[in-house]
Order: structure tokens, then C-alpha cells, then sequence
């Protein structure tokens, strides 16, 4: 890998592309100087944008393609239509022909799973890819995992988004042996279903290997933020992210309500106009944008359908740090330290499973 990093990107991905999408790669050049992108999608709607940020320009290619994924395709569909020719797929194809460091859409996340699974392939060992998100809590970052790739997990999925969590928090946030805790229904080691009771002893045995096994962690201990990676299934993951983003936006109306609702209570928050900011920013899910599919032969990197250019550009940000910080040698040397686990037998239930 040369030191700059290169990114390939669907540039028509999302509500807002490709304009969100450029002004975003633009902001995160200026951040960081060693970026290198390729965009790919509708040449005659990148190329104007380019010229609004000249700066940029040095530091792009642009690869048209026509097709272009809509958001509300299913997965079988869209990778029909758009394997081989689509600007999700070119994007996700130029980290396959090592023309790339990592990828990233704002696109449909079915149909980028679906693809980025069928054109990377999972890395030998893992059954199934995850979506891992980066989560503020109340001590610092951490890693929650699955956030929605596939509903349903065995407890030999759930020992290997434990991996690839691990492997991820060595790689953001430079901890050699980061603590992991299973998300369930108590701490209590009778409680859970029996693929959680599982998956909590095979990581028992396999603590210290590359990471330090805490034990069973409740919903609550997310934001205290008392492991460094939470591991779950896709199902509870999303509803999880979902339900702290709107708790988030729920909290942030209640204050600005209660700041304006007298005479004495604006005049305060005059006062504290600089702790506001601060927590405004904290709160800001645009600061912590970005899902990374784990699991594949590649870095792919998932950013919100809806995100402006700020969001894109904390995307980009974290894909600079996956190219950057040798993600996928961190995942190969966690798995070398752990024993291989046999694989489950796939119920009906998990057959049918679908990217959330």
C-alpha cells in the first residue's frame, strides 16, 4: 500500500448525490491531504461538481457509469440489474482488482451487501458478514456489531463478529486487546438464548487470544460504553442503532423546547451557548456516519442514505483510517490466534434471513 489512501466511491449513492457526496470528498481532502478518490456514476453530474471544487480535481478520477442503484430495489433485483455496470458495483469491483484501499456508498444497503458479497466474497472462516457501526458512549468510542447485514446469528456468527469487531477495535482506536461483551438479557449466566449461552463460552475459551472476553452486557451498558466492542445479531443491532438515533433527536427537541420556553430560559442558554455547541456536536449522528461491512475480502464502507456533505465526509474519514490502519491484516491475525469453531447447521429461519 503506497501512503496515500484510495477510495472508490459510488457517487451516486444516496438522497443527496452526487452534490453531497463531492462537497464531502472535498471537506475531507482538506482534512487529509494523502486521499486519493475514484468516483464512479453519471460522468455529466460528477464532472460540473468537480469544477465547483477545483481543489479536488487533482485528486479524482472519474469512471462513468450509467446505471445507477435506486434505493428501494430489493437485493436480488438490484444485483441482477447492476453486477458488473452499476456505479455500486464498479466501486465495490475496484477494491476486488486492488485498484482501491476501501469502498463506500450511500446507496441501498440490501443491494451494497448483496454485491459486496457476491463480488469480494467472505474471507475463509467467516460464515457471514456483519455492519459494524462506531458508537459514542459516555467513556469513549466503541464498536456494536451486527447492525443489520443478515437477521439471525448462531453462536459460531456471533464468535466471528466478535473477531472482526476485536480486529476493528485494534485498528481505530490502537488497544491490543480490546474487551467484548455479548448483548443479552441479563448479565446472568443462565439468561439468553442458547446460541448467546453458547457463543459466551466458546469466547470464554478464546479470551486473551486477540481480545478479553467481558461476559453478557445489557442495552444499557451501550451507552456507559462499558466494553469496547458489543456483539449481537443483525435484528437487534438495527433496532438498537434505530433506537438510540431517535432517542438522540428526541433529547435535542426536548432541549431546544425547554431553552426557549421562557424569557429566563434563553437568556441561559445565551450564557451557555459554548456547552450547547459541544453537546450539539456530541450528539450530531452526522460525526459518527459510516457502517463498515466486516467479513469480506475487502473494506466497504457504508454511509447514510440521507447524509449531507458533512456526513459523507466523516464517512470518508473513517475509510481513510480502515485503508490506513491495515484493517484487513488485523482481521487475518485475530483469526489465526483463535481456533477454528464448527460450523452450525443453518435453521429454516436463518435460510430465509435478508439483509436488514
Amino acid at each position: 500500500m503506497t501512503d496515500a489512501i484510495t477510495i472508490s466511491v459510488d457517487a451516486m449513492g444516496g438522497d443527496h448525490a452526487p452534490r453531497a457526496v463531492i462537497h464531502g470528498a472535498h471537506i475531507a481532502l482538506k482534512e487529509r491531504r494523502n486521499i486519493r478518490f475514484i468516483f464512479h456514476g453519471r460522468e455529466e453530474q460528477i464532472q460540473p461538481l468537480l469544477d465547483e471544487f477545483p481543489a479536488l480535481k487533482p485528486a479524482s478520477t472519474v469512471r462513468h457509469c450509467e446505471n445507477v442503484i435506486a434505493m428501494d430495489e430489493k437485493p436480488s433485483q438490484a444485483l441482477r440489474k447492476g453486477k458488473g455496470n452499476s456505479s455500486m458495483w464498479m466501486a465495490i469491483q475496484a477494491v476486488r482488482d486492488g485498484e482501491a484501499d476501501v469502498a463506500i456508498s450511500g446507496g441501498n444497503t440490501g443491494a451494497l451487501m448483496a454485491m459486496a458479497t457476491f463480488c469480494l466474497r467472505p474471507m475463509e472462516g467467516i460464515s457471514r458478514p456483519g455492519i459494524a457501526a462506531i458508537w459514542p458512549t459516555l467513556r469513549s468510542d466503541i464498536i456494536v456489531l451486527d447492525m443489520g447485514a443478515t437477521i439471525g446469528a448462531d453462536a459460531k456468527q456471533l464468535v466471528d463478529y466478535a473477531i472482526l469487531g476485536s480486529a476493528l477495535a485494534r485498528s481505530l482506536f490502537d488497544d491490543a486487546n480490546p474487551s467484548v461483551g455479548l448483548l443479552n438479557v441479563g448479565t446472568e449466566e443462565v439468561k439468553g438464548l442458547e446460541s448467546i449461552k453458547e457463543a459466551g463460552r466458546m469466547l470464554a475459551e478464546a479470551s486473551g487470544k486477540g481480545f478479553t472476553y467481558h461476559g453478557f452486557v445489557e442495552g444499557d451498558d451501550i451507552g456507559k460504553g462499558t466494553v469496547d466492542v458489543v456483539v449481537t445479531e443483525g435484528f437487534v443491532g438495527n433496532i438498537a442503532l434505530k433506537t438510540a438515533e431517535g432517542t438522540a433527536r428526541q433529547v435535542a427537541t426536548y432541549l431546544r423546547s425547554a431553552l426557549k420556553s421562557t424569557l429566563l430560559s434563553r437568556i441561559g442558554a445565551l450564557f451557555a451557548t459554548s456547552a450547547l455547541n459541544a453537546l450539539r456536536r456530541k450528539m450530531d449522528p452526522r460525526t459518527v456516519n459510516g457502517g463498515v461491512f466486516l467479513g469480506l475480502n475487502g473494506i466497504v464502507i457504508k454511509s447514510h442514505g440521507g447524509s449531507d456533505e458533512i456526513g459523507y465526509k466523516s464517512a470518508l474519514g473513517l475509510a481513510y483510517e480502515m485503508g490506513r490502519s491495515r484493517l484487513m491484516d488485523k482481521i487475518a491475525d485475530t483469526m489465526k490466534r483463535i481456533p477454528a469453531q464448527p460450523e452450525e447447521p443453518v435453521s429454516d429461519t436463518q435460510s430465509e434471513a435478508r439483509p436488514a
